[in-house]
């Protein structure tokens, strides 16, 4: 008989109880709880998103069939949809975003050496929003228009890992300038930005903070030149100049100088004019940077692909809140142990083969090995078969 734990049990080995514990003492999470605690929470909303689960009762029905493992999974007993949707309406969604924010704290040190491909000495972050459309029927608190309900999933990311290290989920009305006002800079590092954050007051406040900023400008910006500086023409960029702005108040807002770089991308045939409070780093560099930008479109779009925060088990915005940041969660415990272990596969990879064996007794690494062998022997047979034709 195997008595080595279940692939669950082995994941949730790379979280922190006492952590955990910490964050629900803090908000009194278990507070009149006799059976379903906080951690059976987690450990059941943990288990929808590896296994992409639809429903409370999808949930309820799965963990059932697996009666005889849950104690072995770290689970005090069954789950009842009803204890969950209790649990997920009642407790306070900030234990699970305090426990996401210590799983990011471990998370950033181990992907510290990945290369950004690119010559500088500074961290830089992406910010973007993404809107998650609810229905108004079953959210009204979430009005977004006339007929439509949503919240938006205000997020900052490493460019170079794809962790995020700021997240803040508001109503769908909330523009995303605002995002701005909560958030606290880190001195000497790049805030990279779409057009949507073109708030100069803002960014002067970011430019005091000692933060950098690229942000891409819009058509209609009054900006006088005050020195033009040579630039490679044969590397896309047009002009790499220092200025002030101009118009009646945005010279008030940001009375300090500004750098323009214009560049041109041949992929898309399209001219780019960029915005950023720093004069020292190499002017392809800035234009590069904001290309760097697209890892938080491809964040957003793998988290509503992968995990379960577009459809959710509950309606309050409690429920939402909590589903999410468990979902957050779990896409950094999957980072965690992406690195701990050494595995070469991508997340998705690694979360697709954890969806399907939780319950086996098997070592983790040994599911990669017999991965590594499975896909090597398929390479090899499609080669042979090759020759053959």
């Amino acid at each position: 008989m195997n008595q080595g734990q279940t692939i669950f049990a082995q994941i949730m080995q790379f979280l922190s109880h006492d952590e955990f514990s910490r964050c629900v003492q803090r908000f009194n999470g278990n507070r009149y709880t006799k059976r379903f605690s906080c951690w059976d929470q987690f450990l059941a909303m943990a288990f929808a998103q590896l296994t992409y689960r639809e429903s409370l009762r999808d949930i309820e029905v799965c963990l059932a069939a697996q009666r005889n493992k849950l104690y072995h999974c770290g689970l005090s007993g069954p789950v009842r949809r009803s204890s969950l949707a209790d649990a997920n309406e009642r407790r306070d969604w900030r234990i699970y975003a305090a426990f996401a924010h210590t799983l990011i704290d471990i998370a950033r040190p181990l992907y510290a050496d990945t290369d950004l491909g690119l010559d500088l000495n500074a961290t830089a972050y992406a910010l973007d929003a993404t809107t998650i459309d609810l229905c108004l029927s079953m959210f009204p608190w979430a009005r977004f228009r006339k007929a439509k309900g949503a919240i938006k999933l205000h997020t900052m990311i490493e460019a170079h890992s794809s962790i995020p290290v700021f997240i803040d989920i508001t109503h769908g009305k909330v523009h995303d300038v605002n995002v701005l006002d909560i958030l606290i800079p880190e001195p000497g590092s790049f805030l990279i930005m779409d057009r949507a954050y073109l708030d100069f007051a803002r960014l002067y406040t970011l430019h005091q903070a000692l933060a950098f900023f690229v942000i891409r400008a819009k058509s209609n910006l009054q900006f006088q030149r005050r020195y033009s500086h040579p630039v490679d023409k044969t590397s896309g960029l047009r002009s790499d100049q220092t200025g002030f702005l101009t118009g009646p108040l945005t010279s008030t807002l940001y009375p300090v100088l500004l750098r323009r770089v214009t560049y041109y991308s041949v992929e898309t045939e399209k001219h780019f004019i960029f915005l950023t409070n720093n004069f020292s780093v190499a002017p392809l560099t800035v234009a590069s940077l904001y290309r760097r930008r697209w890892q938080i479109e491809l964040f957003f779009k793998w988290i509503k692909q992968h995990l379960r925060i577009k459809r959710f088990f509950g309606t309050s915005a409690n429920s939402v809140k909590t589903q999410i940041w468990i979902g957050v969660s779990v896409y950094v415990l999957i980072a965690i142990i992406k690195k701990q272990l050494g595995l070469k596969e991508s997340l998705y990879t690694i979360l697709q083969i954890f969806s399907l064996s939780l319950f086996e007794k098997t070592p983790i690494l040994s599911l990669f090995e017999d991965y590594d062998t499975q896909v090597q022997t398929t390479d090899s047979t499609n080669q042979l078969n090759l020759w053959e034709i």
